[in-house]
């Protein structure tokens, strides 16, 4: 009878993702009924966590079943364009991610999210719900005006979020700038399919399939997918958005914009790359995998002098971002030299850390939140201490920064060693040129990820270590019990990936199954990685762990049984200064000025320094992007100055608005005849 349920489940998995999607809907209208009182947040959101768990599981199944797909054409959309949707393991795998990570991020907001903080729970449960819906159907669209409602969907339901409390004048500039870029994306991305027709009028993404692209169409198309879906990931120069809009969303909201819809533009990017392009071009992988790192150096040097808790932890995302999109140009590279086996292998690890990042990023988010209402600080110069006053909370953050610094035997070393063994075997590449420069790619990765250990370590230390910076710190609380619960889910899930990659590398190495017709070697133990072969390199989470375990156990029995009876407690050494005080222990300020100095042309400072006569003398510096003055405000002035030329056209005045009617008449006039 199980198996006989089983078989049922899995030829209509379609059929009760699509169900599951309008129950994410029906929770969030549900919430309208009630919109101020906590039984909205304290029911609602658990029930979505509840949904978010059971995508995770049909996905997964699908995933295991060996399907090819399963599409379905709904009563829906206009005439003679209705919605298709189609669920195939690429689809299955990013639904995988947004069930898993999703499932914690809800349970923890039943816990995070208050009456009176902004938008009303009520509202903010509608909206929190429908961008789960969304980001569902983006990844089920198996057309394009389904794949553009539902991302329109997305940008706008996300932009609420965001601006959640929107009488603050700079959460409201930060939600003009997302939406901004995310709509200039969204164009590229329309653009982009326009290219994919190929002339014809079928907007479904089997016709863009079978389609036949000249070089240079195909080319576009890419250029166009990267753009609008690059924007939406952050990756730079189209990052800007992405460290305004973090700090200004609730914690929640932050968790779900880095871990989860971010990569829906890693999905977007792989759907047009892999799957409706027919061609590809080794120029495209190279182009890629240098953005990629550049970004992801770019973001970990940000990251690295930021003073804001969750700016940091935005700079960040653009780093692992990059990672993800290095992985893709490399198994681009790969696949269009014929290195299949290597393809899946690059691809893999950037399917395995996407799936990594959701799960670290989104419980580093949720401990900010939880440090954020304890405190009401969010400038790591005021924190400090917080290990004695939020243990539960501290220990989460441990594993976060562990993992996303990529040490094992976490989750975030085993696809950042994937992609690392991907760079070993770039010599095989029959290209000069590339031979020449992408091996220093693996040595771009090393200095990023040496980078994001420095940036974890002071983001810890300086929250979480030493003494509190501010007396008001002395009235801090730990997490309730539903943010214990959501912060404890991700943080298994960091840990069983890192012990047991198999959980992770199985699903992707169906993905690319599909995608590549090739998969990494599978290995008969879910402890075990062996990506091409075990005599070249494998891996063991298990035994990584049970040899630190063991390594620790050793000295602390040693410890205890050659200093048994001749232990004293004694003070501290103060080296030489009996009155420590917190201003005396090294600062967010501190920790960054070594990576300000060595990587000085990145950022744009301005110093402040204190005049002569001043009594009280201060010093203050200002840390800004390059980029953004590079780039974005020129933009800016052109066009302001384009809406004040127009603007002159609006004189006011009913005969001027009639001369206007009447020349445009004279010149249509002239063109027709």
């Amino acid at each position: 009878m199980i198996s006989a349920l089983a078989s049922t489940v899995v030829q209509h998995d379609l059929r009760w993702l699509l169900l599951l999607i309008c129950a994410w809907g029906g929770i969030g209208l549900a919430g309208m009924l009630r919109q101020r009182s906590l039984l909205v947040v304290r029911v609602l959101f658990p029930l979505g966590s509840l949904t978010c768990l059971l995508v995770a599981i049909l996905a997964g199944v699908f995933l295991a079943s060996g399907q090819a797909s399963q599409a379905m054409v709904l009563p829906l959309g206009l005439p003679d364009l209705p919605f298709h949707l189609r669920l195939d393991a690429l689809s299955a795998f990013f639904l995988l991610i947004l069930g898993v990570a999703g499932a914690g991020i809800s349970i923890f907001s039943a816990g995070y999210f208050r009456v009176g903080e902004g938008t009303s729970p009520g509202l903010m449960g509608l909206q929190y719900h429908l961008f789960l819906a969304s980001m569902a159907v983006v990844l089920l669209a198996d057309d394009a005006y389904l794949f553009m409602v539902a991302w329109e969907t997305m940008a706008l339901s996300s932009y609420f979020l965001v601006t959640s409390q929107h009488r603050i004048p700079e959460i409201r500039r930060a939600g003009f700038l997302y939406l901004l870029i995310a709509h200039v994306g969204a164009i590229c991305i329309l653009l982009c399919f326009g290219v994919l027709q190929g002339g014809s009028w079928l907007f479904i993404f089997d016709a863009m399939r079978s389609a036949t692209l000249t070089p240079l169409l195909a080319s576009t198309a890419f250029l166009l997918a990267l753009l609008g879906f690059g924007a939406k990931a952050g990756l730079v120069p189209m990052h800007v958005w992405l460290p305004e809009a973090h700090p200004a969303a609730p914690s929640p909201v932050s968790a779900m914009m880095s871990g989860l819809m971010l990569k829906t533009a890693v999905y977007g990017m792989l759907r047009v790359s892999f799957d409706l392009l027919h061609v590809r071009f080794w120029q495209w992988g190279v182009l890629l995998l240098a953005l990629g790192l550049f970004s992801a150096l770019y973001g970990a040097i940000f990251a690295a002098v930021q003073t804001d808790m969750k700016r940091l932890l935005a700079y960040s995302s653009i780093e692992n971002v990059g990672i993800i999109f290095a992985g893709i140009g490399l198994s681009i590279l790969f696949e269009t030299c014929n290195l299949h086996l290597f393809a899946a292998l690059a691809l893999c690890a950037a399917l395995v850390h996407s799936l990594n990042h959701a799960l670290f990023k989104s419980l580093l988010f949720l401990t900010t939140g939880s440090v954020l209402h304890a405190t009401k600080q969010r400038n790591l110069g005021k924190l400090g201490g917080l290990i004695r006053r939020m243990p539960w909370v501290a220990s989460m953050a441990l594993v976060g920064t562990l993992a996303i610094a990529g040490l094992p035997p976490l989750n975030g070393f085993v696809s950042e060693w994937l992609l690392l063994q991907s760079f070993l075997f770039t010599p095989e590449i029959p290209h000069e040129f590339v031979n020449m420069f992408v091996p220093l790619g693996a040595a771009v990765l090393a200095l990023t990820a040496a980078l994001a250990a420095y940036v974890m370590v002071k983001f810890y230390g300086v929250v979480f270590l030493g003494q509190p910076r501010e007396a008001s710190l002395a009235d801090a609380h730990d997490a309730n019990l539903l943010e214990r619960l959501g912060l404890v889910w991700l943080a298994l899930g960091c840990i069983l990936i890192g012990v047991m990659p198999q959980l992770a590398l199985r699903p992707a190495s169906a993905v690319t199954r599909k995608l590549l017709g090739q998969s990494i070697l599978p290995t008969g133990s879910i402890w075990w990685i062996a990506p091409i072969a075990p005599k070249q390199a494998s891996y063991s989470g298990l035994i990584m762990l049970l040899g630190i375990v063991g390594v620790v156990g050793i000295t602390f029995l040693l410890v205890r049984l050659l200093a048994h009876g001749r232990t004293r407690r004694v003070a501290t050494w103060d080296c030489g200064y009996p009155y420590q005080n917190a201003r005396m222990q090294d600062t967010a300020e501190g920790f960054g000025q070594p990576i300000r100095h060595m990587f000085g042309t990145f950022f744009r400072m301005e110093r402040d320094l204190p005049a002569p006569e001043e009594s009280s003398p201060h010093y203050r510096i200002r840390i800004e992007d390059r980029l953004w003055h590079a780039i974005y405000q020129p933009i800016a002035r052109a066009v302001q100055w384009l809406a004040d030329v127009v603007g002159v056209l609006q004189g006011g005045s009913l005969s001027i608005y009639l001369l206007y009617s009447f020349l445009t008449l004279i010149v249509l006039l002239v063109f027709v005849l």
